[in-house]
């Protein structure tokens, strides 16, 4: 077993992205509406079962006997959209290309990572309770259980983002929200050796040991690149080949013509239907895989795995 320590990623992120002319808009028509407005076109939308579209939000202000600027329709439009199916204020800090990862600790502490450690943002939630909605709202939309009974949840966003929110009390006076963006497509070798990510001469071994067939692990901290690393591996892989992943959430994307991707799932309310890494590594053994990759090893799979990579599956990767 050969193992490849990541380091700490360079910056790769492009320049800023600048927040789209809706969302702009947004923004200043919102903060020209009141919120007891956007109090009643709340509950007039709730009542009726409309999408917040304009055309939706300028009647209910025309049903609260109010008058407003095409600016102020669109911008209260944008953040009734925001708030009822998008991710509320932190929508343009995800929509920011630049950004990996967004944490909430509290309702005016909302962190952002661009690639050179954790800056404090302007964004800020109206109160504890707002960051609660958002988070329960999120583990919804991804078929997530979310309340006083399950404090806690560990989910995949359908855009790919990673989801990991904890409820009071067990995240002591509020709401704790971890967001962790999923980029649009994997990074070549070449790219990770021009920014510095491998270091001179890495790039030569890495190409070497993925065309021998080697085994091997990835190794390290929070967010030093191990994923980013070993997608960048997997797009070396002949296209002949065929890779078969195993993860607790689905991260790795290599740019591979043939890739199965299996994730694990947790028990529903009844405490049934759980899929553990195990049982993944054990299904992903049938399936024929040229390599076997399995990501975040953490607990009893890594037994089958082992067995697997000692009788025969040459060039198994895992993290």
């Amino acid at each position: 077993m050969n193992a490849v320590f990541a380091p700490p990623p360079a910056d790769m992120a492009g320049p800023v992205g600048s927040v789209g002319a809706a969302s702009a808009a947004g923004a200043v028509g919102a903060a020209a509406t009141p919120v007891r407005l956007l109090d009643g076109v709340r509950q007039w939308l709730a009542q009726s079962g409309a999408e917040p579209t304009p055309a939706r939000v300028a009647q209910a202000l025309r049903e609260q006997g109010r008058v407003l600027g095409d600016a102020e329709v669109l911008g209260a439009a944008e953040q009734l959209r925001s708030e009822l199916i998008g991710s509320g204020p932190l929508e343009p800090l995800l929509a920011d290309p630049a950004v990996t990862d967004v944490l909430v600790s509290a309702p005016d502490r909302v962190w952002v990572d661009r690639g050179g450690g954790l800056e404090l943002t302007p964004v800020a939630f109206p109160d504890a309770a707002a960051v609660r909605r958002l988070a329960q709202r999120l583990a919804a939309v991804a078929g997530r259980r979310l309340d006083d009974a399950r404090p806690w949840a560990d989910a995949r966003l359908p855009d790919g983002t990673r989801l990991h929110a904890v409820l009071p009390p067990v995240a002591v006076g509020c709401t704790c929200l971890s967001l962790r963006v999923a980029r649009p497509r994997a990074f070549t070798l070449d790219e990770l050796a021009a920014a510095g990510t491998v270091p001179p001469g890495g790039e030569g071994v890495l190409r070497a040991l993925i065309g021998a067939r080697l085994s091997f692990l990835i190794s390290g901290g929070t967010g030093s690149g191990k994923t980013t690393l070993l997608s960048a591996l997997l797009g070396l892989v002949g296209p002949g080949e065929r890779i078969v992943l195993a993860e607790d959430s689905a991260e790795l994307r290599p740019d591979h013509p043939h890739v199965v991707r299996l994730e694990t799932r947790p028990a529903n309310q009844e405490g049934a239907g759980l899929v553990t890494l195990e049982d993944l590594v054990r299904q992903a053994l049938r399936m024929r895989p040229d390599r076997l990759v399995v990501g975040e090893v953490r607990g009893p799979e890594v037994v089958h795995l082992l067995a697997a990579l000692n009788t025969g599956h040459e060039g198994g990767c895992l993290v």
